[in-house]
């Protein structure tokens, strides 16, 4: 039987290309999406599957890591082997903007998924792992106390920066690498004989008349 693994955060960087790994490995991915009015799914375009296909190994739950009740109801109906815990809002600016949504999410979350774990006796099977950075310490620590506390088999990551053409067009390296694309793309229609920008023209215009 194919194990079972839940992504909370599968729409994010981490979550995509985790989520990619494990169906590269025989996995069931089930990954969890804040319901709101637009689609934000362009990480796991590719992975998706449609809900009406059997035998599906990657699932989309609507689900929030504010949401215990929801939370506790994925676990109970997936029965994890493993569970990976990606949580992000989004860059450090909105997490700054929400500062108790992101607390909610990221730090009491955590919580959540452990106590959903622990409260369903399943102390011994799931593994657990949480991403963690200097922003999330709480979530480090309560499920270091976790395995200590109840033996559940949880685990920490610590995350470095990495970038990819998953991260969000918001994010600082983002907007550097793309604002070169749209250079080197201009500077390459200019050499083929194409209308410069009304900008460039001006510039050359003054050069010329000052000359």
């Amino acid at each position: 039987m194919n194990k079972a693994s839940p992504i909370n955060g599968v729409t994010g960087q981490d979550g995509a290309y985790h989520a990619e790994l494990l169906l590269a490995k025989g996995y069931i991915v089930h990954g969890t999406k804040r319901r709101a009015s637009l689609f934000n799914t362009g990480g796991i375009d590719r992975l998706y599957q449609d809900p009406h296909v059997s035998h599906r190994n990657f699932v989309l739950h609507y689900g929030d890591l504010t949401d215990s009740t929801k939370l506790i109801r994925i676990i109970k109906q997936v029965k994890p082997e493993e569970t990976y815990n990606l949580p992000s809002i989004g860059h450090v600016a909105v997490s700054f903007e929400t500062p108790e949504c992101s607390t909610s999410a990221v730090r009491i979350g955590t919580l959540r998924n452990l106590e959903g774990i622990r409260i369903l006796g399943l102390e011994e099977k799931p593994r657990f792992y949480q991403t963690s950075s200097v922003a999330k310490l709480y979530g480090y620590w309560i499920t270091v106390n976790f395995w200590k506390a109840y033996r559940i088999y949880a685990c920490n990551g610590i995350l470095f920066k990495h970038e990819s053409p998953l991260r969000g067009e918001t994010f600082v390296t983002r907007m550097i690498t793309r604002g070169l694309a749209r250079i080197f793309v201009a500077r390459k229609r200019n050499r083929c004989g194409l209308p410069k920008f009304p900008m460039v023209r001006r510039c050359q215009m003054n050069m010329r008349r000052a000359a």
